[in-house]
């Protein structure tokens, strides 16, 4: 579970059972303003986590994408409507992946699916804050050639979205998938994490890095 400086709330949404994520700080630091949090990731219907958000009381920073397939991008006019300014974040790479419905797979899925422009791209190395910690944005292409992890170090989280699950990896027979750049992703990039960072991924339970780094068959140390 995370530590108790986080509140992190995962939601399974959408026909491919995408695991969305609202985060905040679990102590508020002044009462007389509303906590702030991040969506990560909004697949279709989202009702679930905007009402949860609203019942909290939260006022959403950030709707943060992890990658701009459509499963993890189908709620984003619905987040936008129910948060008129919450700002869209997302990798360089994928920013013209949310207009597109021939980028983002959603014309294959016969959905044709886009979100709004982002309001922000982020980089490998990017540093983000949520009350008071720390996020660093990790580049893990190889799903698709933007997919980020977010990684709180303080906290010992990543949320990884489609790159490593527990007991698996993320698919690399779309356009744009290489595996070979995802087994290097999640070698350089998430097998080099502390072992008892808890990954929270796009798909299926969490996991942690010493269990992937010990058991996944698909990418060994």
């Amino acid at each position: 579970m995370p530590d108790p400086l986080l509140n992190l709330q995962g939601f399974e949404l959408g026909p491919w059972g995408t695991n969305c994520y609202v985060v905040a700080p679990s102590n508020q630091v002044s009462r007389a303003a509303p906590k702030p949090c991040w969506i990560v990731d909004a697949s279709f219907e989202p009702e679930p986590l905007i009402e949860h958000i609203q019942s909290e009381g939260w006022a959403p920073e950030a709707l943060i994408f992890t990658h701009a397939h459509i499963d993890h991008i189908a709620g984003a006019f619905d987040v936008r409507k129910a948060f008129p300014d919450i700002p869209i974040l997302i990798h360089s790479l994928e920013e013209q992946w949310l207009l597109d419905p021939e980028l983002n797979l959603s014309i294959g899925a016969g959905l044709p699916v886009t979100a709004p422009h982002a309001n922000r791209l982020l980089n490998d190395g990017d540093t983000l804050t949520l009350g008071p910690t720390a996020w660093r944005v990790l580049h893990v292409p190889g799903h698709s050639p933007g997919s980020i992890a977010l990684w709180c170090e303080s906290e010992s989280i990543v949320l990884g979205g489609d790159a490593l699950f527990n007991g698996s990896i993320g698919r690399t027979d779309f356009p744009g998938c290489s595996f070979q750049q995802l087994e290097r992703s999640i070698r350089t990039k998430l097998y080099t994490l502390p072992d008892h960072t808890v990954v929270y991924p796009g798909h299926g339970p969490s996991t942690t890095i010493g269990r992937e780094k010990r058991s996944n068959p698909f990418v060994r140390p």
